[in-house]
């Protein structure tokens, strides 16, 4: 027989630890992201006490293959719409927070002795947060429908997109000790110009083809297709040049658009919470007291600095963001620790020797530590603020509420601003996507037609070149249409022009400037396949001739084209009752809240219910199976199961859900106690039952029992129907809750 695996014995030896250490941790009432590291120390290398997991490359695979679901998980809940709403809000937080706690590190590196290039990497590893603590905190502690948990979220994206950056950042200093701007900005280029090939591609065909496998699909094939998909982008992520968990991230953001996202968050959660235990498991195997005890205070002050200044930091950005002071610091406490991001900054720069090697176990020792902190600070922020907010001067309370409200104000009418916005968000989608296009043109379209149209002598055919040049043109047309005239209406072009002084030295150069890359992109495209000088003169001519011929045509095919892509991308909003005006998204939310066969409000009318009153939410319809009860009447019952389609803002909301998709306290009861006792009654001829039927006999009613069975000679009527007539010598079976004497129980009769 074969020798097991290893793998196997370490995998057993993981989950029964961690199943074991859990369930202890969920008796205490403690988070269980703690519990999963205690296990990892339990069996990790630095207690002898206990079975030791050897095979590091094994447990790291598994431990990266966690964090690609836990990162597509958090796609899945975070829509690109809740990513463009937070956007400034992300951006603002998470420049604030590296700006400080990159001076800050730099600062208490030096106190503690460490080298210019040390507390250059260490001010970055304190810089970063850990996405997969936090999410998994906001899991653990029922908060990820808390109106704060979107703007930490956000700024945990725009973190992981600086984390990039900062490696190729640290990867140039560490060898050149110099910065390269051009390399730094060239990443910038390259990430912006993926994020939005893989976001539009991605809207435009997944939901296409999800739709047309509608009719085959079951929840497992739909698993095996959402977990595809999420392998496939991380796959190309990787190729890019950029982390695996960003392109888990990004298709979990783009199926979160789709109808079917529901479906494919709730199949792969159990996929989820298994490998990302062994991933904090394998975080836990890290912690080593010996570190603790050798290098206790700097661990110490890194750790305060983290916990304080982080914190602190944080909260300073979302209020600059123009958050409410009580969104700032709920969001801003849960910026309190250093993760997976700060040992590979720490590994970079152990493997150019820019660093001690001591430093690499510290700040794994600092991110335990702060792990461990993270559930207790989040559900400090809420109490810290009402304890600080009656405390703070009125005229601070007026000022932070007053630079809070004219945040949410927007410019009304047409400006120079509006316009040059639209102008330059055309130009970087549709030339992006143009660009995109020629590139595949290039390095796919083009080698398989030198290899159809070869000539006699082995050499690439001119027709091969004509009909790759004619495909490409035709595939990019659209696109180039857009991005030559999309969002220039010339009555509006005119209005600004008159009504804005100065305003042509700006609009007519962008303007031109649109026209200008249509040419260049037209002419790359024919130089790839024909001469260059030949190009740039049919590039002219072929574009005179489009404007003046065939315009309305391309511009009905990027319509159409246009239109199937905001089908897909709003496909998810389209199921709601209604769509709620642009002016009013700031103030209520619509949202679906399944009601979970634990809810107190299970066989409750809505009138009974009380949804209004209580929570100041309303419910606009209810999806029941294939059923859909627009505006539903106050008579309406609530079942388990039911979607409850309801508006409101979000934190009512998130207070309605908690009450109605309640979890179990006991996931499965024991009935082994037999609350329902079996009995065994003979019919006797001087009994009453005999020639009654048993709906005549009324004996359930009578003797608070049911008949299973009937037993006659060797034969057994199970279930007998209502129109069983009693013979004498039957033998009936029946069961009933109540402790009965056959004895009395003849007598009665």
């Amino acid at each position: 027989m074969a020798e097991l695996n290893p793998l196997f014995r370490e995998l057993a030896l993981i989950l029964v630890t961690a199943g074991v250490i859990t369930v202890i941790f969920k008796w205490l009432k403690q988070p269980l992201v703690l519990g999963y590291i205690v296990a990892g120390f339990f069996i990790g290398p630095h207690f002898p006490w206990f079975p030791i997991i050897k095979g590091d490359e094994n447990l790291t695979l598994w431990s990266e293959i966690g964090i690609v679901f836990l990162m597509f998980a958090l796609g899945l809940e975070f829509s690109i719409k809740k990513l463009k709403k937070v956007g400034g809000t992300g951006a603002i937080t998470a420049f604030t927070e590296l700006a400080l706690m990159f001076l800050i590190g730099n600062v208490v590196g030096r106190i503690l002795g460490f080298s210019t290039m040390e507390g250059v990497f260490l001010g970055c590893m304190l810089s970063i947060s850990s996405t997969t603590i936090i999410i998994k905190s906001f899991d653990d502690l029922k908060l990820k429908q808390q109106k704060f948990t979107s703007t930490v979220t956000g700024v945990l994206v725009v973190e992981d997109l600086i984390a990039v950056l900062l490696l190729v950042i640290l990867g140039t200093l560490s060898v050149s000790k110099t910065f390269d701007g051009g390399q730094l900005g060239m990443k910038m280029l390259m990430l912006g110009f993926f994020l939005i090939v893989w976001f539009t591609f991605g809207i435009f065909l997944i939901p296409t083809f999800l739709r047309w496998m509608r009719r085959f699909m079951t929840e497992e094939i739909l698993c095996i297709v959402a977990v595809g998909l999420c392998f496939g982008m991380v796959v190309l992520a990787d190729a890019a040049g950029f982390s695996t968990a960003l392109g888990a991230f990004v298709m979990g953001a783009i199926l979160a658009e789709t109808i079917e996202a529901d479906v494919i968050h709730r199949v792969v959660t159990p996929i989820k919470n298994l490998f990302g235990a062994v991933f904090f498991v394998s975080v836990g195997m890290l912690v080593d007291p010996a570190v603790l005890a050798k290098y206790w205070l700097p661990v110490l002050v890194i750790a305060l600095t983290v916990v304080l200044f982080k914190s602190l930091s944080a909260t300073l950005g979302v209020v600059l963001s123009g958050r409410p002071l009580r969104t700032a610091m709920q969001s801003g406490f849960c910026f309190c620790q250093i993760g997976e991001f700060s040992f590979i900054i720490a590994g970079l720069g152990l493997s150019y020797g820019v660093i001690r090697g001591e430093l690499y176990p510290i700040i794994v020792s600092v991110s335990i530590i702060t792990t461990f902190v993270t559930p207790y600070m989040i559900k400090a922020g809420l109490p810290a603020y009402e304890f600080l907010w009656p405390r703070l001067p009125l005229r601070w309370r007026e000022g932070l509420e007053r630079y809070a409200s004219q945040s949410k104000s927007s410019e009304p009418g047409l400006s120079v601003r509006q316009f040059m916005k639209k102008q330059f968000s055309s130009i970087v989608i549709y030339g992006v996507i143009s660009v995109a296009l020629l590139l595949l043109s290039m390095l796919l379209l083009k080698p398989l037609l030198n290899k159809i149209f070869v000539t006699s002598e082995g050499m690439p055919s001119i027709w091969g070149n004509l009909v790759g040049l004619a495909v490409t043109i035709s595939v990019m047309a659209p696109f180039l249409w857009a991005l030559a005239l999309k969002n220039l209406n010339r009555q509006k072009v005119k209005d600004l022009l008159e009504e804005y002084r100065y305003s042509q030295a700006v609009v007519v150069p962008v303007i031109l400037l649109r026209y200008f890359l249509v040419i260049l992109l037209l002419g790359i495209a024919i130089g790839r396949y024909i001469s260059l000088a030949f190009g740039i003169i049919l590039v002219l001519a072929i574009f005179m001739f489009i404007v003046v011929r065939f315009s309305g045509k391309v511009n009905g095919f990027y319509k159409h084209i246009e239109t199937r892509f905001l089908t897909n991308f709003n496909s998810r909003q389209a199921q709601t009752s209604f769509k709620i005006p642009p002016s009013m998204e700031h103030q209520f939310s619509m949202e679906r809240v399944g009601v979970t066969q634990f809810s107190k409000y299970v066989g409750v009318t809505l009138l009974e219910s009380g949804f209004r009153q209580n929570y100041g939410v309303n419910v606009v319809s209810i999806e029941r199976g294939e059923r859909v009860i627009d505006l539903p009447p106050k008579e309406t019952v609530v079942m388990p199961l039911d979607r409850l389609t309801v508006i409101g803002t979000e934190e009512q909301i998130s207070r309605f859900r908690s009450d109605l998709e309640v979890e179990p306290s006991i996931l499965i009861r024991d009935h082994s106690d037999n609350e329902l006792n079996i009995y065994r009654y003979v019919v006797v001829d001087t009994g009453p039952l005999v020639g009654k039927t048993l709906s005549h006999s009324d004996f359930q009613q009578r003797h608070h029992g049911m008949i299973i069975a009937i037993q006659r000679d060797t034969d057994y009527i199970v279930n007998p129907p209502a129109s069983t007539v009693f013979q004498n010598g039957d033998i009936v079976w029946f069961v009933s809750p109540d402790e009965i004497s056959l004895r009395k129980f003849i007598d009665d009769d």
